[in-house]
């Protein structure tokens, strides 16, 4: 399902995305405010984010796409805003294997990719001024706002474990940031004689994360994904309630059977490749 909706941003306050004051914070001196009343301001909608690697069109289907604005505060004469369009993505074949093995929707294997438009743009002072100190604002605010969008997709528990550092594939230098966090796993499964079992089990979540600034805006891309293959989840669930694991077969069994490694370098290059 692909759906499109648009909310201003007291009304998504809390929900996705870096609806958070502390986003401008670090803009918010009188000197920036002074200069932002000369800076260039972008009109009309946010850009998409544009995934550049090939494996989003081939494994991946866009399921929800958002444009909000996100903050609007004045200051002095000065009106700041801040705009996001952010698109959520998830893997066709996980996806299509839980409805056919498990009759739940749902999948643990997610990438969001979000672009962040700042108007005026206190973002792009001559010299960069006040550039890295407002991007060490916007890292809290973002993985804020990934942790919310996780939780949104049915993520739990999910805790920050480091912070650090990569080159994209623009050349730019992102923050970095990655999450553990657990899955449910609720549902009913086939079993080889006719009958049903129910399966109740959580697998593990690695989610990376990376927010860097294009010289233009403000980019926020990261996925999530098992750290064990689902199909050993099935097979711990009914092994536990002594039942016989049903043998998955076709594109389906090979997702479920599919490697973290795997879903791992899939998600690392789409979140490099955004642009």
């Amino acid at each position: 399902m692909h759906s499109k909706s648009t909310a201003t941003g007291s009304e998504r306050a809390g929900g996705r995305g870096l609806s958070r004051r502390r986003l401008l914070a670090a803009g918010a001196t009188a000197g920036v405010i002074a200069a932002a009343g000369c800076l260039e301001t972008r009109d009309g909608p946010v850009p998409e984010p544009i995934v550049g690697d090939d494996r989003i069109d081939e494994d991946w289907r866009l399921v929800d796409e958002s444009e909000a604005m996100i903050f609007e505060e004045a200051f002095g004469p000065v009106t700041v805003q801040a705009f996001e369009h952010t698109h959520v993505h998830e893997y066709v074949d996980v996806t299509e294997a839980f409805v056919e093995t498990f009759g739940t929707e749902g999948s643990p294997v997610l990438f969001f990719a979000t672009r962040v438009d700042l108007r005026p743009a206190i973002d792009r002072l001559p010299g960069g001024v006040g550039l890295d100190r407002l991007m060490e604002e916007v890292r809290p605010a973002a993985e804020d706002g990934f942790r919310d969008q996780l939780e949104e997709s049915g993520v739990e528990d999910v805790s920050l474990e480091e912070t650090g550092s990569t080159t994209v594939d623009s050349g730019h230098t992102a923050r970095t940031a990655r999450f553990t966090a657990r899955f449910p796993i609720e549902g009913e499964t086939s079993l080889p004689d006719g009958s049903t079992e129910p399966v109740n089990d959580v697998v593990g979540i690695e989610a990376p994360l990376g927010i860097w600034h294009d010289d233009v805006d403000v980019i926020v891309s990261g996925g999530a994904y098992p750290t064990e293959p689902l199909s050993e989840v099935l097979s711990r669930s009914l092994s536990d309630a002594g039942d016989d694991v049903p043998v998955l077969e076709g594109a389906h069994g090979d997702a479920l059977a599919t490697e973290p490694e795997t879903f791992a370098e899939s998600v690392d290059a789409l979140l490099r490749s955004v642009e």
